[in-house]
């Protein structure tokens, strides 16, 4: 295994970065690294730039590392601890730089890193402090939908855009990190998939918290008083109709489940007319062809290619948490082309 700088340094991480969102994917990194950038926390953005053979972390893969937490994996658990002390030293230096993985020795397998990938993963670590304005880019890709597109020059420029939001910086390298980034890298991180979910209930404090572990932003639609503390485990409670929501709405997926005949029926004759690609239905065929019988024909022929109804893949079980289960399965496995 070469690793290309490694020390050890200081910095920390508030609260609401080390809880996140989830356990590593673009989201919680994202969340993490806003979080240290609005708190004045030191801590590094590190960035897969390339990999060759089997590797854990893919090019784009990110990471945010600071005193005593990192948000974000490079692999297993085995390679993390050299990798958050090789980032405390770019934060002591004051500079970026390049560490390298090489797993492809027999050796490894028997000692060293010992976690079975047969590749190499380059990483570049650059302090946040030398990237002052990149909370902008990154707030735009929570907030607006659009993709995060990655820059990272031989020369050591670094450009982050999303959509109109962007900025370049030139920071500090370590001298033998630039010679190792050895040609340009253009990188994207696919916008965080936005769900709008037409209703709370029993299924709400497993689904929503998953769903968003899994990356994706849920706004909950909810006008009943009941159904408050359900609704609080979406990013965002909307206490308006139907009509409203959507709006202005930007959701990539759509659920209907108020359990609640009237409300769904509302809830699907403006989904009708919405641009969403991915609607689901809670509740058996039987009340589904009632729903879209009482639409119309007009109404149901606009529902009918985008709709999913029951909801969720059908992987057995009963109960509140079997249902967002196999609701979380289902959206997970469309949003990756699964169906």
């Amino acid at each position: 295994m070469a690793v290309i700088c490694d020390a050890n340094g200081t910095a920390g991480l508030p609260v609401a970065v080390r809880s996140g969102t989830g356990a590593g994917g673009p989201r919680a990194v994202v969340e993490a690294l806003l979080a240290a950038a609005h708190a004045g926390v030191p801590a590094v953005l590190g960035l897969v730039v390339d990999t060759n053979g089997s590797t854990y972390a893919k090019p784009g893969a990110l990471l945010c590392v600071a005193e005593d937490a990192r948000v974000g994996w490079i692999s297993g658990g085995c390679l993390e601890s050299s990798l958050e002390a090789s980032a405390r030293a770019q934060l002591a230096a004051r500079q970026a730089g390049v560490v390298e993985y090489d797993t492809r020795d027999d050796a490894d397998l028997l000692v060293g890193s010992g976690i079975g990938c047969r590749g190499v993963v380059r990483i570049a670590l650059v302090p946040l402090t030398l990237v002052a304005g990149i909370a902008a880019p990154l707030e735009a890709w929570t907030r607006q939908a659009r993709d995060l597109d990655v820059a990272l020059l031989a020369t050591g420029e670094l450009i982050v855009r999303a959509g109109e939001v962007g900025g370049r910086w030139m920071p500090p390298w370590e001298p033998a990190a630039v010679a190792a980034l050895d040609g340009d890298r253009h990188l994207r991180i696919a916008r965080a998939p936005r769900l709008l979910v037409f209703g709370a209930g029993p299924e709400s404090a497993t689904l929503l918290p998953w769903l968003r572990q899994l990356g994706w932003y849920v706004d909950v639609a909810e006008r009943r008083p009941r159904w408050d503390a359900a609704a609080a485990h979406a990013d965002r409670h909307l206490q308006v109709p139907p009509g409203a929501v959507l709006a202005d709405a930007q959701h990539d997926a759509a659920l209907v489940m108020n359990h609640d005949f009237e409300l769904d029926r509302e809830a699907l004759e403006h989904l009708a007319a919405a641009p969403i690609p991915w609607i689901g239905l809670l509740g058996p065929p039987a009340r589904r062809d009632d729903l879209l019988r009482l639409l119309g024909p007009a109404a149901a022929a606009a529902l009918q290619p985008r709709l999913h109804a029951p909801v969720g893949l059908d992987l057995g079980g009963r109960g509140p948490e079997a249902i967002a289960l196999a609701i979380t399965a289902q959206l997970h496995a469309w949003r990756h082309g699964g169906g």
